[in-house]
């Protein structure tokens, strides 16, 4: 009987291609758009540089929500991974968040086979295998944990499959495999959880729509890739 349901897990839950930054060797360029409640507040873009086996991701991330011709909330972020073939080797970044200084500087150490991060919300260490929460990698749908690139606090999440579905994306329409991401720690503040809805284009390893709600209805929309 439990070889029966280990199989049919194995039948139901699609196959994520195990994540390799060579996967990303064809990018350049990532652009994704932020919306809250239907209206376009802000972008989050990849941008991609290879030499050899060095790979640098950098993220700028902006947006501001405005109401009544105020601004209530507003974010702008740089942030820089550094990879040596598959493995993370350096992340740092720094953010202003209504106007408060954030900021994650994170180092592979090669002794210990962790890695030592310095963050407004966390100092310590984290394992290896632990992923920067940032959503041009489709290796945060296989990770147990993942790193915030603000401030570098660590939170253990739980993947469920919900099912394949078709989305209309800026026109196009996309077979994708919905996921939703949550935190493992349900005791965490409600305003602090992991609470994703993610669909990934598994045919291209792209990560199209990421949604949530807090303080209205957020979506992340891929717009284009070079």
């Amino acid at each position: 009987m439990k070889k029966f349901i280990a199989i049919l897990f194995i039948i139901i839950i699609p196959v994520i291609s195990m994540a390799h930054i060579g996967h990303y060797n064809k990018f350049n360029k990532i652009e994704m758009e932020i919306f809250r409640n239907g209206e376009l507040i802000g972008y989050n873009y990849y941008f991609f540089e290879k030499n050899g086996d060095e790979t640098i991701i950098t993220n700028q991330l902006k947006f501001s929500v405005i109401i009544f011709g105020a601004t209530i909330f507003e974010v702008e972020s740089y942030g820089e991974e550094k990879y040596i073939k598959n493995q993370l080797i350096s992340y740092n970044s720094k953010t202003l968040q209504n106007k408060k200084e954030k900021f994650v500087k994170l180092k592979f150490n090669q002794n210990s086979k962790k890695f030592d991060i310095k963050g407004s919300s966390y100092n310590g260490e984290a394992p290896m295998n632990y992923i920067i929460g940032n959503w041009w990698n489709h290796k945060i749908l296989q990770s147990g944990a993942q790193i915030s690139p603000i401030s570098g606090s660590i939170k253990e999440q739980v993947v469920t499959f919900i099912g394949k579905e078709k989305i209309d994306l800026y026109g196009k329409i996309y077979d994708v495999d919905h996921f939703t991401l949550k935190s493992k720690d349900m005791t965490i503040p409600k305003d602090k959880r992991l609470n994703f809805d993610i669909w990934y284009d598994q045919k291209n390893l792209r990560i199209l729509k990421v949604s949530y709600s807090r303080m209205g209805n957020w979506e992340y929309r891929l717009k284009s890739f070079e």
